[in-house]
């Protein structure tokens, strides 16, 4: 005996909203755990200014490991990515309001992890100084030192032809506990911690406010790679005293 034509119809339909229903699980599962590892375990973040040239270019998109950290120390050389600890985006250029169905979607694509509405709100560096570290810039060849030890950082720093000093401005810190010195790699373009030791922080940046290390560029694809930490500079660095 054959169903009506009325009762097929019916299995179709409840056929259908079963579908839609196991997509929709499927759906949320992805994105709490897209939300999960955005969190938690790895984030994506886009480079807003140019302040670490040439290693990483305006727009270009990075990932930055947020777990690691959790267990593993910051080291000298590492690019992070942390929160204003106050004042250092002052004055900076605000992001254009976008219509509300454009920023309902990037809010969507920030919540799973894809977008990275927030980029304007952080900033990245490179850790020079760890707590303890006397850092003092600089010697007769324009290097900076950490703990009596220069550091050639010809390799990576955005220098204009012919300069070899690792800074124009000079400092002498000791970094205090449960912070760190940072600094852009294109140094005569980067408000970093030598432009800050008139705030309350002194220039400093607390350890909990860094979201965590970068590790990968993934965008444009001609410059998908590895973020280069050039740890090997630093070997010769004693520790603080």
């Amino acid at each position: 005996m054959t169903d009506s034509p009325s009762a097929t119809t019916s299995k179709r339909r409840r056929g259908f909203l079963i579908f839609l229903r196991d997509v929709l699980v499927i759906v949320v599962i992805a994105a709490l755990v897209s939300f999960v590892v955005k969190s938690f375990v790895v984030r994506s973040f886009y480079i807003p200014s140019a302040s670490m040239e040439r290693t990483l270019l305006v727009n270009d998109r990075i990932l930055v490991d947020e777990l690691t950290p959790r267990w593993t120390p910051y080291e000298r050389g590492d690019v992070v990515v942390f929160k204003d600890p106050g004042g250092w985006l002052d004055g900076q250029p605000q992001t254009p309001a976008q219509p509300p169905l454009v920023e309902a979607v990037d809010w969507v694509l920030n919540f799973v992890g894809i977008s990275a509405t927030d980029s304007q709100d952080h900033l990245v560096k490179r850790v020079i100084g760890l707590p303890g570290d006397h850092v003092v810039c600089c010697n007769a060849l324009g290097q900076i030192t950490i703990n009596g030890a220069p550091i050639d950082e010809l390799s990576y720093l955005n220098l204009p032809e012919g300069d070899t000093a690792a800074s124009n401005e000079p400092f002498d810190v000791v970094v205090p506990e449960d912070s760190v010195w940072l600094l852009g790699d294109n140094r005569d373009r980067s408000r970093d911690s030598r432009a800050h030791q008139d705030l309350p922080s002194g220039g400093f940046v607390p350890i909990g406010n860094i979201v965590g290390k970068a590790f990968l560029t993934t965008w444009p694809l001609d410059r998908m790679g590895p973020i280069d930490g050039h740890h090997q500079i630093f070997n010769g660095v004693p520790a603080a005293e």
